[in-house]
């Protein structure tokens, strides 16, 4: 197969060009290269996607198919109006952020969507959703649903997770702020969670693009409540200190963020709205060969590789040493 992978120098990208180079295809990767160069035994074409030549090289060879995990929609919709007279099949990583309701469970893939970002550039990450709708759209549109296949993402973690939302927890297990090995957590063990492994999806997304398969599916793994998650996180990291809950009340007024960024308890929601994002229907992706490891195994791997990075600790996500010791200290000081 010669599969051509828009990107493929970053973390998901890179993981989808190596497990198709690591399976004997020809894989071509275009990118500007400011995330590194192409893996071991994939071919680079360098090109900024924003230009309007970015496709010039690759529209004059033939692809089996391609796969982009774009979210701004005028790159999109230039990939497709310069490659669909040369790819076989449009393969699109959007996201679960595309549905107009995050707080029903087990929305399958018929749930409405929001509307379509009109412009080609998204502006703040507050329009993504939108953006990966008009993504999809143009998608559809050009190559039509029977060369389409659209994996509405739902969290992926794993080995190399730049965001930190999946490493957190086993990091911060294995490596306690203080003496007493105590780790701050939300009081919330049953708000729902689910984390697909970025290797596990990678490897779908390949063998989706070999077998041909089309249409739209939601994706994700390891459905839990938080307290199972946080259970398989301390177990990986062998955490055996004692876990101090604490409010969603008292974490807002503490400046403590839910689910991703800078001073946050990632993974953790608030919000009951978006208690659906971590909980829609996979069965369409189970059943078109979608195969996972167990949580333990890619919490596991991430702490390994979090704790092989240069400067260990909170990236993306999560608390520092010193906001998680405030933090703990102002809560003995209540009690």
């Amino acid at each position: 197969m010669r599969l051509l992978v828009l990107g493929g120098t970053a973390w998901l990208g890179r993981a989808i060009a190596e497990d198709a180079a690591a399976r004997g295809h020809e894989v071509t990767c275009l990118a500007r290269g400011a995330s590194g160069g192409a893996p071991l035994n994939v071919r680079f074409l360098r090109a900024d996607r924003d230009s309007s030549h970015a496709y010039d090289d690759a529209s004059h060879e033939q692809w089996d198919a391609v796969v982009d995990v774009a979210r701004q929609p005028g790159q999109v919709r230039g990939a497709v109006a310069a490659l669909e007279p040369v790819v076989g099949r449009y393969v699109f990583v959007s996201s679960a952020n595309v549905y107009a309701s995050q707080r029903e469970l087990d929305q399958d893939e018929s749930a409405a969507l929001l509307p379509p970002l009109a412009s080609d550039v998204m502006q703040s990450m507050d329009r993504y959703g939108e953006a990966k709708v008009a993504c999809e759209q143009a998608i559809t549109s050009q190559f039509g649903p029977a060369r389409t296949f659209i994996a509405r993402a739902g969290l992926i973690g794993g080995p190399g997770d730049p965001f930190g939302r999946s490493g957190y927890w086993p990091w911060r297990f294995a490596r306690p702020s203080n003496r007493a090995a105590a780790v701050l957590v939300p009081d919330a063990p049953d708000v729902p969670t689910a984390m697909i492994d970025v290797r596990d999806i990678a490897a779908w997304l390949v063998s989706s693009a070999e077998n041909g398969t089309t249409g739209i599916f939601n994706v994700g793994a390891n459905r839990l409540p938080l307290r199972e998650h946080l259970a398989a996180a301390r177990a990986v990291a062998g955490h055996t200190g004692p876990l101090v809950a604490a409010s969603a009340e008292w974490l807002a007024d503490h400046g403590v963020h839910s689910w991703m960024g800078p001073a946050s308890l990632p993974l953790w929601l608030d919000d009951p709205d978006w208690y659906g994002m971590n909980a829609r229907d996979t069965d369409r992706a189970v059943t078109a060969g979608l195969h996972t490891r167990p949580l333990a195994h890619t919490l596991a791997d991430t702490l390994t590789w979090e704790l092989s990075r240069p400067t260990p600790g909170p990236h993306g996500a999560g608390l520092t040493d010193d906001e998680e010791g405030r933090l703990l200290d102002a809560l003995a000081a209540r009690r």
